[in-house]
């Protein structure tokens, strides 16, 4: 092996300093990443909207929350991958990050088979129950059957990402989805425009896209000279290693999912106020997704940082990188989420032609949500620092309780007053969500550090 690929294929060292740099560099990639996959999505409502219309663009807006409810559980999963192979770098055992490696491959496939069988078979019914408008439901069933039926491929690119990054490589998941970005984007232009497909044919191209970004995250993985080098014939289900990414990605996705109820109940409150609304509100949160995977990144950094710090016992780091966190996501929230508001209408605009009155709720929507959105990347972050300490049942029962339990309580209480049965008032759920939570995060999040010191002083002592 050459000195140029050993540099290549060595693995980031994220425990010492200075870490504001490091952070920043590291988390630069993972935005750009996230802003390109979230462009799949945009790409499909842009095209979708201007040239098949507002009844297409409510139909493919209709199943996000829903497509998210189902598929997080198997996406929390890569979350425990990441973690496992960021604790087994931060403790040079190689074997912890070969069998990792080794069970997350075969975890992700056979999760697809499960979830391709489910949406294809299950998508109308499932959209009757968030109570889809008539109108759009069999297009919005058609989106999500032809979806799931590429889902194995979507799973397979997330946990090959998680593992990449956990290794410190940030910028080879980028430069896949761009490639793959570029593919979605020409498929979009070609199935609706060309072949008048509608919807199909943007999830056809967001299948095809992503089938290609799998492939080349698994090929960089199976050419990497480290532990963290996929061998094709040493696939197998470690039973215990699969466990431990379990442990930790389990309640990740369990969190994620529950998550999505709220979002689910709230989406289908939201039908009830029409397709014009629904129109509204699908753009406004399409915009707002361009903000949360700014911030959310932060959380991906602070997750595989604190893996590594806690797998080499660096625990005076864990303040330093818990608020360059925290103050980095806190300003990037406030930029965007400010922004993207001041140009609400002009950004509104891209995605709507047709109804000035869908633009109108839009609106509304970005200014309950959309300027208060740092406050979800806090939460975040604090999130990622306790699933990297090795806690996940912690953020997992927070969240449900702070996030799920204030909302759907909500939804059962305050918003059936007839004089709060407004979009407002289902809006303003999210901020006062997101503050209780994150609070308590932080509460849970300075008990387990000052313990994790106790027990190694004590370890020390006794030696």
């Amino acid at each position: 092996m050459s000195a140029q690929t050993a540099v290549k294929n060595r693995n980031a060292d994220l425990c010492t300093g200075p870490f504001l740099k490091k952070i920043w560099l590291y988390t630069l990639p993972i935005i750009a990443t996230g802003l390109l996959q979230l462009l799949f999505n945009a790409a499909d409502l842009v095209v979708v909207g201007r040239y098949a219309g507002e009844e297409a663009l409510g139909a493919v807006g209709a199943t996000g929350a829903l497509i998210n409810l189902i598929v997080n559980l198997f996406m929390g999963l890569s979350v425990g991958s990441g973690v496992m192979v960021a604790q087994g770098i931060g403790a040079k055992d190689d074997g912890i990050i070969h069998r990792t490696v080794h069970t997350s491959i075969p975890a992700a496939f056979f999760g697809g088979i499960f979830l391709t069988f489910v949406g294809v078979t299950f998508s109308p019914v499932f959209l009757e129950w968030m109570d889809t408008p008539d109108e759009i439901i069999g297009l919005s069933a058609l989106y999500m059957r032809i979806y799931f039926a590429g889902i194995i491929p979507i799973l397979l690119y997330n946990f090959g990402a998680s593992i990449l990054r956990a290794a410190g490589d940030t910028k080879s998941p980028l430069i896949f989805l761009s490639i793959a970005g570029v593919v979605n984007v020409l498929l979009n232009l070609v199935f609706v425009i060309v072949l008048h497909m509608s919807v199909a044919g943007v999830a056809l191209a967001t299948t095809i896209s992503q089938l290609l970004a799998c492939v080349l995250v698994l090929l960089k993985l199976a050419r990497r000279e480290d532990a963290c080098r996929l061998e094709w014939r040493k696939l197998k289900i470690y039973p215990l290693d699969l466990w431990k990414i379990a442990r930790i990605g389990l309640p990740a996705g369990i969190q994620g999912s529950l998550f999505s109820i709220s979002n689910v109940m709230i989406q289908s409150s939201i039908n009830g106020f029409g397709k014009i609304a629904l129109a509204g509100n699908t753009a406004a949160g399409n915009i707002e997704g361009f903000v949360y995977v700014a911030m959310n990144a932060f959380h991906q950094t602070a997750m595989n940082f604190m893996g590594q710090n806690t797998g080499a016992r660096k625990y005076e780091n864990f303040s330093k990188i818990l608020w360059i966190c925290l103050l980095s996501v806190g300003g990037v929230g406030i930029l965007l989420g400010g922004g993207c508001y001041l140009f609400a209408d002009s950004l509104l605009s891209i995605y709507i032609t047709d109804s000035a009155q869908a633009v109108a709720y839009g609106v509304t929507r970005m200014s309950f949500v959309c300027v208060l959105y740092f406050l979800c990347g806090l939460m975040d972050v604090m999130s990622g620092m306790l699933r990297g300490m090795g806690s996940s049942l912690l953020p997992m029962a927070v969240t449900v309780l702070g996030v799920c339990g204030m909302r759907l309580g909500w939804i059962y209480t305050i918003f059936r007053m007839e004089q709060f049965h407004t979009l407002e008032s289902l809006y303003i759920s999210y901020p006062i969500s997101w503050v209780l939570t994150f609070v308590a995060l932080l509460v849970g999040f300075l008990v387990l550090k000052k313990r994790m010191m106790q027990r190694m002083a004590l370890t020390v002592q006794n030696n």
